[in-house]
């Protein structure tokens, strides 16, 4: 029988861990063996451990270190660390300069390369990029009809979307993305989709008028609220997990298939759409209506990520687009 190692019993896969984290005005330290953050009140300091066996993003937001040791931990343990202002955005720091998304990942030379080498195969052919797009794209709208139809804390939290309008609006984009000419239409849908799954969420929470604008007042009929401000909160927690997504597999950010033109780390922008129409938008709707706190909203999106094993459908997509073109191109050159 082969001997089990008492470190092998505290791995747990990365598409089954169940925390992230956002700390801010705290330090983060090795203390006791244990990494640790540290916050003060006063005179008074208290240690909270963080399970960093069990976690997959570390988000570091304003009046926060790190030390040396710490780091040290979190890139044994596989965490992904990136650094940002307050509540979670704008994200600005990384191993990567980039000013959206950049993080900073735990560095090894014994990266999986087996994924890698599948996206490179179709990655440089336009076209077949463009098929990769889409199979994103149909996977998140069929996360995003289940999602807001069939989610328990939803329902529980007063979320009720005209299912029949959503059905015709999924259906209707599934139509335009199959047959959209090229990027640039593709993203033409995209925008007109989230658009008007915003008017829908608003509807479900009575919400009322509401207008996007990043990093910024949402302005509602009857004055400003919070909607804008958790959904750039929120979907900085999905980009946490889209980074972390590529890592797991060994792929590159700047290898994107549809938002690859305009950012750097495009690829996590890709992954991380997957889920965040699913499951941010709606939580933001909701938690503005029923005038949650930051922190509470936060918690909200980080239950129903790991509720829906969003991390899991992420690796999942991903390994299925790799391998689906990666084996055309190969099939093709083979003939």
């Amino acid at each position: 029988m082969d001997e089990i190692h008492a470190s092998d019993l505290k791995t747990i896969l990365h598409s089954k861990r169940a925390n992230l984290y956002y700390l801010e005005h705290c330090r983060v330290l090795v203390n006791g063996g244990r990494v640790e953050y540290l916050t003060e009140r006063g005179k008074q300091q208290q240690y909270w451990n963080i399970p960093i066996a069990n976690t997959t993003t570390v988000l570091l937001g304003t009046g926060t270190s790190i030390t040396q040791a710490a780091m040290r931990e979190l890139v044994k343990a596989g965490v992904m660390v990136g650094f940002c202002g307050g509540g979670g955005t704008p994200l600005f720091a990384g191993t990567e300069a980039t000013l959206e998304v950049a993080w900073m990942p735990p560095q090894s030379e014994y990266r999986p390369t087996e994924y890698l080498q599948q996206w490179v195969r179709f990655w440089f052919d336009e076209p077949l990029r463009l098929q990769a797009a889409k199979m994103f794209q149909k996977a998140r709208l069929l996360r995003l009809r289940d999602h807001w139809i069939q989610s328990k804390a939803l329902k529980e939290q007063g979320f009720e979307p005209d299912g029949q309008a959503l059905e015709s609006l999924v259906l209707g984009s599934a139509s335009a993305q199959a047959m959209a000419p090229d990027h640039t239409a593709l993203l033409t849908e995209e925008a007109r989709l989230t658009k008007q799954l915003y008017r829908l969420a608003a509807q479900a929470t009575r919400y009322g008028e509401f207008t996007r604008a990043k990093r910024g007042d949402d302005q509602p009929a009857g004055g400003d609220g919070p909607a804008n401000q958790f959904l750039d909160h929120g979907n900085y927690l999905a980009y946490g997990l889209g980074a972390t997504a590529c890592w797991v597999l060994g792929l590159p950010h700047g290898l994107a298939v549809l938002h690859g033109k305009t950012r750097r780390g495009g690829l996590v922008f890709d992954v991380a759409d997957l889920v965040k129409d699913a499951v941010i938008l709606p939580q933001a709707f909701v938690s503005a209506m029923r005038g949650h706190s930051e922190q509470a909203f936060r918690q909200a999106c980080v239950e129903a990520l790991t509720r829906s094993e969003a991390l899991d459908f992420m690796i999942d997509t991903l390994k299925a687009t790799a391998t689906a073109l990666g084996q055309q191109v190969q099939a093709g050159a083979q003939k």
